[in-house]
């Protein structure tokens, strides 16, 4: 199986099913999700699907959502 690294191709990666919110806007303004066997999760740019993947563990995704929730990162769109 291949290794799943930080800034390979996203469409390189085996057996991603992309998921992006459904409150990305009709220009395609936004990242996609994907889970990775093991538990970890990828992030593309959806306006670049061709581009690099972020890869991060489960404990980095769990820790960035749960910020997100509690308004940590509200500064950024307002």
């Amino acid at each position: 199986m291949q290794q799943v690294v930080n800034g390979m191709p996203a469409h390189s990666i085996p057996g991603a099913v992309w998921t992006k919110s459904r409150r990305s806007n009709a220009a395609g303004n936004c990242v996609e999700v994907a889970e990775l066997p093991g538990g970890g999760v990828a992030i593309r740019n959806s306006r670049h699907p061709q581009g690099p993947a972020l890869v991060y563990t489960r404990a980095e995704i769990e820790a960035f959502i749960g910020g997100a929730k509690d308004g940590d990162f509200d500064f950024l769109v307002g």
